[in-house]
């Protein structure tokens, strides 16, 4: 194929826009909603970030290897010294997004451990008049949130935590690119849980909602196994 690294980039740039992937790893998130509308989120632990345009440029790389392009391989002494200039430069744009987030409402702290892991502090407190999202922050380019609460008419509101179960093929056409559905699943490990003293009108846990002292508890644990997404609608006090 002559022309395969101007193919394959045009199939792959709506995938180079988010430059990252930012995943949970190990992590405990409590998301506290009450019938007046009022609510907490809390998340401690990792969020781990895979880079896509580094898994890009290695399924380019194979592609190079297996075409009919005659030019000679790059000698391994010059390849390695060009793995280690990408990875220096990918760990300090890690290092700037841990203190451009670090500045949003909500974070007590971020911590950048190296190898793509953060360890990230955050809680915040609101009322239900909007939608929310965490984590979401266009500079560093978190785009893909691992809980969301929308507003469903007047007086309903649906949790959806989607970055909670195992993500196969997310971004379209990632799977398989370069074991990447295996890596973004790997340190998935964690507890979601919501308490409530709203009227729960669905959630999909098997286990059920407990009572408690503060209202109704729900938890769902997360492994790299977990398929389904935390979810659960609630009835709260109307707008």
């Amino acid at each position: 194929m002559k022309h395969w690294k101007a193919i394959t980039a045009a199939l792959l740039v709506p995938l180079a826009l988010a430059a990252c992937l930012f995943l949970p790893g190990k992590f405990e998130s409590t998301l506290t909603i009450h019938a007046d509308r009022s609510f907490t989120y809390a998340y401690k632990g990792e969020i781990v970030a895979l880079d896509i345009t580094g898994a890009m440029s290695d399924v380019t790389a194979g592609l190079a290897d297996n075409g009919t392009d005659t030019g000679a391989a790059p000698e391994p002494a010059k390849k390695a010294a060009e793995k280690a200039a990408e990875k220096a430069k990918k760990e300090a744009e890690y290092r700037d997004i841990a203190v451009k987030v670090a500045k949003e409402a909500g974070y007590r702290s971020v911590e950048y451990r190296g190898d793509g892991i953060f360890y990230v502090d955050y809680e915040i407190t609101g009322k239900l008049t909007h939608n929310f999202v965490f984590p979401y922050n266009q500079d560093a380019g978190m785009i893909f949130p691992f809980v969301a609460i929308e507003l469903r008419g007047k007086d309903m509101v649906r949790v959806k935590a989607a970055g909670f179960a195992k993500q196969e093929n997310k971004g379209g056409g990632m799977s398989g690119m370069s074991g990447m559905d295996a890596d973004s699943n790997a340190r998935l490990d964690g507890t979601f849980t919501l308490i409530t003293d709203a009227e729960i009108v669905s959630q999909n846990n098997e286990d059920g909602a407990k009572a408690g002292g503060a209202g109704k508890t729900v938890t769902w644990k997360v492994t790299p196994t977990s398929s389904d997404a935390p979810m659960a609608m609630l009835k709260v006090a109307g707008l």
